[in-house]
């Protein structure tokens, strides 16, 4: 054989190579006077013949070739140019024009006749092509015909004249590429050009030369000069078979290649490969790659290995440019494919992976993009600047900066990155480090990407625990294929989600990075479907690990990032050293909380930062950082909680018992959600009608600043309110209960307040408390100046509003009253203040330290009735009917006073009854009282305030002690008006009267129960325990009886049942008297005794029997003292003649003093004159 010519450049065939590849369609005509020295053939056996089992297209054959005579080789000693024997062989050949033919060889002779077609015998190359391409057992070709076959190929490479006939047949091809035509004549390089070159060809008799040469050439491995030399260790130490000529056939050879290539596949995915593949090799094996790389047939064993699934699935496609490959590679995964088919595809696309110009599409489409944007550059080593991955990130950075990058190129693109994510095989990153991961947990999903989705499952912590290396080899897979620019690069994802991208996002068009995106927002909704909401949760975690991972966001933010966080270009390896989710969570922090001005993000950025906040709310391992710090806290509050939000929920349930560093991040989380509660995607989607309905006007502002929230609250009750937003809203509000922080207006209203006045209180309850305590003393103190600022006495208003709605928002008082709750009030639900509403009707019943907190909280609502949730409630129509100016302070007295109104409404009039009775339970609950009576109550009632306990009831003692005063008319002005109410309405119910109730509940059971029973109470019990005061035998029952008659002698107004009879009689007869102190009764008694007023027949019968009362309770009451014995005569009807008995005897009495005195001095001065 020939000396091969020294290479020039990098990976570049041989001399020998390229004389090789000459011969192909022009040499044949010289060839015929090769060899033996024969004479020349016919032109038309210079022409490469058509398409044989599969090849390329035919070429016209030229009518006069190029003529030029070959000289003999020489042979090695152990070769012959043919098989001995063959008189053929020796003749030189036979057909028509003398020239020496393949066919007519008695060696092939059978062979040819039997596999290839008759029109081809004539042409040497067609039979060549014919019978090397036969691969069927039943076709096998003879060893003889094999062993000559491989003296043709040789020779036909070997001749130095090669050169001359690419020249002759390309000759407008290397004028047209400058690189060949200045290549030195007669060292083999323009041939090597011309192949380098094959894409830019246009000539088609030269391209066709070029791809038929090759065709002969990669037919063996030996033909390939240089190729023998560079891997003959290598074979002997792979075991690829022997390289000494006849031991193995010459079609068995693109085995040889075959094996080698797997053993330098192999060597990448194992971490200590106990053999290696030579450098000199490895170079020699890619660059084979390569020049194969654009027709299929030139890869000898994928072509056998493929033929039956290449005529299955690529009949239609035409070999060249790579395009066979492509097309086997897009059905890889199909289940008609054969095994030794998809073993081989997998091979060269892992080549691919290890140099990117094994594809020859991708090659080509991206050379310019790859030279324009420095991707290929001189001083990188090339193992890394042939890695398919490097290519990808490299271009991909391009496309992420907004470069240009050609259509073409990205389709390209598209495809490989599609492939990487098909097959995990094609990452030796992955084999090598997930390789246990998947024996253990993914075995037999080897398909479609079905392993790297159950590797990110298991990532995830649903199947188990995933290395640090496996999880970071995926991590820098999933950064390579970039599958969150187009989710169709995720078959896996694409499949399953295919029916729900076809419903909730066909508005988009395919292949949009929104796509990913609008199937986050529709996550857990009824349109989404399980399999689909798998594959999306597992892709997302590695998306919100790596922010650029996300285009939209990367677009958006990439120069607030680098302003801010100091991020780097998209495929600097800077970041990685970073915690996962840090520059997400630069981002959100600028987008929230920054005030400064230049520091906030840009608005933009900030709506694609709330767009992904949104989304990765719906799960905790969306966030890295939560998942990271959180991971010991999850598992040991929150295992059962596996419901969609529920682990966060469990989080900030269990706040105070977390870590601190996850106590940190999930506070950190909740105050990021008061401020925009529209990251809680779920609780969103709930209350979607509620937000439409009643909050429109704020969910549509760009900055929520907690306004949404606070709409929710108010409207929590509404009619088309669902349970699910019911519980995310209650939810919230509980949580903000931990840390005023959480509540954001609240926060950004009172923070200074809070640090000067409150510090060191963390929870929300203490602050409310100590900012109400502050404004409360400061009000009563009646302050220049509150110390509270005017914009938190604001916001502190509408937060005690907001804790009056549920128990558990008084952490406090349900701490108090937890078992009571479960005794007394487990049917009711929470909520509306319904509990609360339950623990006050069972007062009594309640434990010692629920009943202290009730009370406390029922003086807090007496103060401040806006407080008062049930009633606020019940009664807000009728406050806007009636109170529409009145102060929150005066609410409830607005309310009294209307109570007896035609329009009030009767729930709202059974409300008020209901705080009048609670009321009057004790005088401290009364504040208008407490503040008439100040005086009054430690002078009267001393002996009471001495007993009384300030977290417990007085059971109406103090009120009862100011009626009897009010009977002696002894009370003062103010304090008076206030009683003389208290008792008008407590005559109309006897429910107002405690001490009644308390000493007469038997007697109005057995005696009044028809009374009691009535619907609207109009003073019907109290008459009835008056007219029965004969049969009412306890003393304490009694004595409350008489103590009313004896009110109701003090002022008629006291007495409903008789100022009703009268009111006629009153207006015609004492309309000029002034109500109070007894004055009208009196009127009433004079005109009863007047014979010649006539009262009204029922106003004077009530009277009668109010006579008889009185002379009775004078009898079974006598006064207790002068002033009550002074009291009784002035309110006694008998009053003028008691009055003139009385004047009478003490003008006699004067009289007789008078007398006796006289007499005493006369007897003592006549004493005096003895």
């Amino acid at each position: 054989m020939a000396a091969c010519g020294r290479v020039r450049r990098m990976f570049r065939l041989s001399a020998v190579l390229q004389l090789l590849l000459f011969a192909a369609a022009g040499a044949q005509k010289a060839l015929s006077q090769g060899g033996h020295g024969q004479g020349p053939g016919p032109a038309a056996n210079l022409v490469p013949l058509g398409q044989v089992g599969g090849g390329a297209p035919a070429v016209p054959q030229q009518p006069h070739p190029p003529q030029f005579q070959l000289q003999q080789q020489q042979q090695p000693p152990q070769q012959q140019l043919f098989p001995a024997g063959g008189p053929s062989a020796r003749r030189g050949g036979a057909g028509p024009g003398g020239g020496w033919k393949l066919a007519e060889e008695e060696s092939c002779r059978e062979d040819v006749t039997r596999v290839c077609p008759k029109h081809t015998w004539s042409n040497n190359l067609a039979v060549l092509e014919c019978l090397q391409d036969v691969r069927e057992p039943e076709n096998e070709i003879s060893s003889d015909c094999n062993h000559l076959l491989w003296n043709y190929k040789l020779n036909l490479t070997t001749d130095p004249k090669f050169e001359s006939v690419a020249r002759e047949v390309c000759k407008s091809t290397i004028s047209e590429i400058k690189e060949c035509a200045d290549e030195p004549i007669g060292k083999g390089y323009l041939v090597s050009c011309l192949v380098d070159h094959r894409g830019n060809i246009t000539e088609y008799q030269c391209h066709q030369y070029i791809t038929k040469m090759t065709a002969i050439i990669f037919s063996d491995y030996r033909l390939i000069c240089g190729f023998m030399d560079d891997c003959k260790n290598d074979i002997n130490i792979l075991k690829c078979g022997s390289i000494r000529l006849g031991e193995k056939d010459a079609h068995s050879q693109g085995e040889v290649v075959s094996c080698l290539e797997k053993g330098l596949v192999k060597e990448a995915e194992e971490s200590n490969p106990k053999t290696q593949v030579s450098e000199v090799c490895k170079k020699a094996i890619l660059r084979v790659a390569e020049l194969s790389s654009d027709d299929f047939h030139l890869d000898r064993h994928l072509y056998f290995a493929c033929r039956d699934d290449r005529e299955r699935f690529c009949e239609n496609t035409q070999a060249g440019e790579g395009r066979v490959y492509k097309c086997l590679f897009n059905h890889k995964f199909e289940e008609s494919m054969s095994e030794k088919c998809r073993e081989a595809l997998t091979t060269r696309q892992k080549l691919i992976a290890q140099d990117y110009k094994v594809s020859y599409s991708l090659a080509k489409s991206c050379k310019s993009d790859l030279k324009k944007y420095r991707c290929n550059v001189e001083n990188l080593p090339r193992s890394r600047e042939a890695r398919l991955s490097y290519l990808l990130m490299c271009l991909e950075s391009a496309v992420h900066r907004g470069r240009q990058v050609s259509s073409e190129c990205q389709g390209e693109m598209l495809d490989y990155r599609r492939m990487l994510m098909e097959d995990f095989s094609l990452s030796p990153e992955i084999i090598l480090s997930c390789r246990g991961e998947i024996e253990h947990h993914c075995s037999g999903l080897h398909r479609k990407g079905r392993t790297l989705h159950c590797l990110m499952k298991v990532v995830r912590g649903e199947k188990g625990d995933l290395g640090m290396n496996c999880q970071q080899a995926l991590q820098t897979l999933i950064q390579e294929t970039d599958p969150g620019a187009d989710y169709r690069i995720d078959r896996a994802l694409n499949e399953a989600c295919e029916s729900v991208i076809q419903t909730a996002c066909k508005h988009i068009r395919s292949g949009d990075p929104m796509i990913l995106s609008c199937l986050m927002e529709h996550l857990y909704t009824e349109k989404m479907v399980e399999d689909c909401e798998h594959r999306l949760l597992e892709l997302q975690y590695f998306i919100s690990r790596d922010w650029k991972l996300d285009p939209v966001l990367y677009r958006k933010c990439q120069g607030d990032a680098s302003r801010l966080c100091h991020t780097h270009g998209w495929n600097e390896t800077n970041e990685l050293m970073m915690t996962p989710g840090a520059v997400f969570s630069c981002l959100y922090r600028h987008a929230y909380r920054t005030e400064e001005q230049g520091r906030r993000l840009s608005r933009e950025c900030r709506a694609e930062v709330q767009r992904i906040l949104h989304q990765r709310a719906m799960d905790v391992k969306l966030d890295p950082a939560l998942q990271d710090k959180c991971l010991i806290d999850l598992g040991k509050w929150c295992s059962e909680k596996t419901e969609t939000g529920q682990e966060l929920e469990c989080l900030q349930d269990h706040l105070d018992d977390l870590a601190v560093e996850c106590r940190d991040i999930v506070g950190n989380l909740t105050e990021l959600e008061s401020e925009d509660i529209q990251i809680e995607a779920l609780l969103m989607r709930a209350c979607e009608p509620i937000i439409q309905n009643f909050c429109h006007d704020v969910a549509d502002n760009q900055i929520d600043s907690g306004d949404l929230m606070e709409c929710l609250i108010r409207n929590k009750h509404q009619k088309d309110m669902n349970d699910k937003c019911s519980i995310g809203v209650t939810h919230f509000q509980l949580v903000q209960m931990k840390d005023f922080r959480f509540s954001y207006k609240f926060k950004m209203a009172c923070k200074e307040d809070v640090l000067k006045l409150c510090p060191n209180i963390k929870k929300k309850v203490d602050v409310v408390i100590c900012l109400s305590t502050t404004v409360r003393n400061d009000t009563l103190q009646e302050a220049k100046e509150h110390r509270v600022s005017l914009k938190c006495r604001k916001q502190l208003r509408v937060e005690e509003l907001e804790m009056t709605e549920d128990i558990r928002l008084e952490p406090d008082l349900y701490d108090a009253c937890r078992g009571d709750i479960t005794n007394y009030c487990s049917a009711v639900q929470y909520g509306n203040a319904q509990i609360i509403e339950c623990l006050k009707e069972n007062k009594k019943q309640l434990s010692v330290r629920c009943h202290q907190k009730v009370f406390k909280l029922q003086e807090t609502e007496m103060m401040d009735p806006e407080l008062d949730y049930t009633l606020m409630r019940v009664c807000k129509q009728m406050i806007k009917r009636f109170c529409p100016e009145a102060d929150s302070k005066t609410m409830l007295q607005c309310l009294k006073q209307n109570k007896n109104s035609e329009l009030m409404d009767p729930k709202c009039k059974q409300m008020i009854t209901k705080r009048q009775i609670t009321q009057n339970t004790d005088y401290r609950l009364n504040p208008v009282l407490r503040k008439a009576c100040k005086a009054d109550i430690p002078k009267f009632c001393h002996g009471i305030l001495t007993k009384a306990k300030d977290d417990s009831e007085l059971e109406g003692q103090v009120i009862s002690c100011l009626k009897l005063r009010y009977a002696d008319q002894r009370l003062s002005s103010d304090c008076e008006d206030q009683i003389r109410v208290i008792i008008q309405e407590s005559a109309l119910d006897y429910r107002l009267d405690p001490q009644l109730q308390l000493h007469c509940s038997e007697e109005i059971s057995s005696l009044c129960a028809e009374e009691a029973a009535a619907q609207e109470q109009t003073g019907q019990v109290e008459e009835c325990l008056k007219v029965n005061l004969l049969k009412i035998k306890t003393e304490a029952c009694k004595k409350e009886v008489l103590n009313m008659l004896k009110e109701s002698k003090a002022d008629i107004f006291v007495d409903p049942v008789l100022h009703t009879a009268c009111a006629l009689d009153i207006k015609h007869h004492c309309a000029a008297i002034t109500p109070g102190r007894g004055r009208q009764m009196s009127c009433l008694m004079e005109a009863l005794e007047d014979k010649r007023v006539r009262l009204q027949p029922e106003c004077k019968k009530r009277l009668n029997d109010r006579i008889e009362m009185w002379s009775y309770a004078a009898k079974v009451a006598p006064a207790d003292g002068f002033s009550d014995l002074a009291m009784q005569v002035m309110t006694s009807p008998s009053k003028n003649y008691i009055l003139s008995v009385i004047s009478g005897s003490i003008c006699i009495l004067f009289l007789i003093g008078l007398m006796c005195g006289r007499i005493t001095k006369r007897v003592t001065r006549e004493l005096k004159d003895r």
